[in-house]
């Protein structure tokens, strides 16, 4: 209760005072950072992704300025050869202002990530963007981009329609469980019931050859997933699991002694304090323990 309330009350203080909170969640402002980041996180034996945080934009001009700097990150990605990707918000690159300007700006992204060997993962924001975003999926991959993926939300009720529209691609998918705060006749609101859909589209998503990213913190759905695995004998190329940056390392790590291929989600940028507040009320917990170490320092 005290860890939910002060999550609630956070956005009412200072962003110098919240970024105390947020800043395990984030691997710095700049993409040097974020490269430091990247490699410490290699040498912990897992890969990553990069994302430069900032969504909602409604500029044209600040459109075009996100899409340079996910250019400037595919080059950071190549020139310190890092074992990583890069992950877009579709709504930074114009998806709120028109879709054939956004749909533009990321295909530019997808096509120079194709010439250099990488890849890109378009992220998925909230329900009125969500057939936007898939509808630019479909495009790209009808225009021959085999390097491009997406992300189902298993809180979503639609995900399941979603997931098998797309069994003709046998896609890179990205399993979450999904934050954003919607309707209760658009998205499941009790716990299990979004666990049960998770393990649904899990079990549909490597039945049909789906390359499977694993993205949840829950020990029970990890557990489940690990066991579904053994199971189902899923080649170690079929799947990988995927973590928040500061989030359950000790999970991360189990993970990666077991032998699973683990990336982790690693955001940058000034743009830093909408999906911080987002993350901690998804993790009250975590506001808990800051404040904690913050009064108990000597």
């Amino acid at each position: 209760m005290i860890n939910k309330l002060i999550t609630k009350t956070l956005p009412l203080f200072p962003k110098s005072f919240v970024y105390l909170f947020a800043k395990k969640y984030i691997a710095g402002a700049t993409l040097e950072e974020a490269v430091k980041v990247c490699k410490l996180l290699e040498a912990k034996g897992a890969c990553t992704t990069i994302d430069t945080l900032g969504e909602f934009v409604n500029s044209k001009q600040q459109a075009t300025k996100e899409t340079k700097m996910s250019f400037a990150v595919l080059d950071a990605i190549k020139e310190n050869s890092l074992n990583s990707y890069l992950s877009i918000k579709p709504t930074s690159l114009g998806l709120e202002i028109d879709i054939h300007f956004a749909y533009s700006n990321i295909k530019r992204i997808v096509s120079k990530a194709k010439e250099m060997g990488l890849f890109v993962r378009l992220d998925m924001e909230n329900t009125p963007y969500t057939s936007k975003t898939l509808d630019i999926y479909k495009k790209l991959r009808d225009e021959q981009f085999d390097n491009v993926g997406f992300v189902i939300q298993a809180y979503l009720k639609r995900s399941m329609d979603d997931i098998k529209s797309m069994s003709k691609f046998t896609p890179s998918t990205r399993l979450c469980k999904g934050i954003y705060n919607e309707s209760p006749s658009l998205a499941y609101k009790d716990r299990e019931k979004i666990r049960d859909n998770y393990k649904e589209l899990l079990n549909y998503m490597f039945e049909n050859g789906y390359y499977t990213c694993i993205a949840t913190h829950d020990d029970l759905l990890l557990n489940y997933a690990e066991n579904l695995i053994k199971e189902k004998k899923i080649s170690k190329d079929k799947y990988e699991f995927q973590m928040l940056l500061g989030v359950t390392e000790s999970l991360r790590a189990k993970l990666i002694a077991n032998g699973h291929k683990v990336r982790v989600y690693t955001p940058y940028g000034i743009d830093w304090y909408g999906y911080s507040i987002r993350r901690l009320n998804e993790n009250p917990q975590m506001a808990g323990h800051i404040v904690k170490s913050i009064f108990t320092r000597k």
